[in-house]
């Protein structure tokens, strides 16, 4: 066995202990970070095509499980946003909220306003702005300058998404492994490997921290519009960092979204913050498909104490070879965290048991 490739080294825990499996969750839940429509279609192999074919059973489906309102962050602008807002807010009132996105190559056009964009998709119903890593990663500007999350220029648009009221869901930055040299030290090693495109290391893009930074500076210069920091606050890894931007900034939230797998390997520290901010988090997913298969393992994590269980139905999971914990939350706190926290911010959205 000396030459057993270590892809194919997959051990089986012999450990005994109890299991849950919790296929509903505890009380109703706002999924605050899914996709639904056509922009990451791509990624299920389905370029073009809906991310729900059949919205009326899908949501079926999803009652079964208590998820009983999305977050749709696939809206857009234009032509498309309208799509989004006719095929799930407008035909299921209450069940979903479709945000907007910027279209960010206006960029490249000197003068063109993104205020009056995010104006005009707010005024057609989008109830928030998505922003996307491509946002100090890709995009530039007129002198094919990249565009970092700080620059003066969109300092206009933070402030009108707080004037219109629409809270502002951001990606920042991708796991910090993402931007270390893809090597037999990164966590990350296999996905990045069959992934490519999505390693940040090297001069073409910034630092991890200079743009963490960037999105402090952003949110600490604008109070009075509400941010949500999406994946474990941009920044899992490190939550005494997540805790201080809490503790400082009472405009930040978090999500937990595709970081189960960071959350749950740190579970004492997980379950401290959730507890010293159970305001401030949302439950969410980011399942692409959304098929609610992820559902009883993020359940499973919140609602139970059970130890060393796996963080994905993949065998390897993608996210780290490793399981995770559960953090056992009061009652309390898991009804703020699966919906309380998200209907507070998006109003029109309605949960009912």
């Amino acid at each position: 066995m000396t030459d057993l490739p270590l892809a194919e080294f997959r051990p089986r825990s012999q450990v005994v202990q109890p299991e849950h499996r919790v296929e509903r969750a505890r009380c109703p839940a706002v999924d605050a970070h899914a996709h639904l429509g056509r922009w990451l279609s791509g990624w299920a192999g389905r370029d073009g095509e809906w991310a729900i074919s059949d919205v009326a059973k899908w949501l079926e489906e999803m009652d079964a499980y208590n998820v009983r309102a999305f977050v749709n962050l696939d809206g857009r602008w234009g032509a498309e946003l309208e799509a989004n807002l006719d095929r799930f807010d407008r035909a299921f009132p209450g069940r979903v909220a479709t945000f907007c996105h910027v279209d960010w190559s206006a960029l490249a056009t000197p003068g063109h306003d993104l205020v009056k964009d995010l104006a005009a998709s707010v005024r057609a119903g989008a109830a928030g702005l998505k922003v996307w890593k491509d946002l100090g990663l890709r995009v530039r500007d007129h002198l094919g300058e990249l565009v970092l999350p700080d620059d003066p220029r969109l300092g206009g648009l933070w402030s009108a998404a707080g004037e219109l009221g629409v809270p502002v869901w951001w990606h920042v930055a991708d796991p910090v492994a993402f931007f270390q040299p893809v090597d037999g030290r990164n966590e990350y090693l296999e996905l990045l490997t069959d992934r490519p495109d999505w390693s940040y290391a090297g001069d073409a893009f910034p630092p991890f921290h200079r743009l963490i930074d960037a999105m402090e500076s952003v949110v600490a210069a604008h109070p009075r519009t509400t941010f949500v920091g999406v994946h474990g606050g941009n920044y899992a890894e490190n939550l005494g960092w997540v805790r201080r931007m809490l503790d400082t900034y009472s405009n930040l939230h978090i999500d937990i979204a595709a970081r189960i797998a960071q959350l749950g390997r740190r579970p004492r520290a997980t379950r401290d913050l959730l507890l010293a901010h159970p305001d401030r988090v949302l439950f969410g997913t980011d399942e692409i498909p959304p098929t609610g298969e992820s559902y009883p393992i993020h359940f499973r994590f919140l609602e139970t104490a059970d130890e060393c269980f796996p963080h994905s139905l993949e065998d390897p999971p993608p996210l780290g070879r490793w399981t995770i914990s559960g953090l056992d939350l009061p009652d309390e706190v898991l009804a703020k965290v699966y919906a309380g926290n998200a209907l507070r911010l998006l109003p029109h959205l309605e949960v009912r048991a």
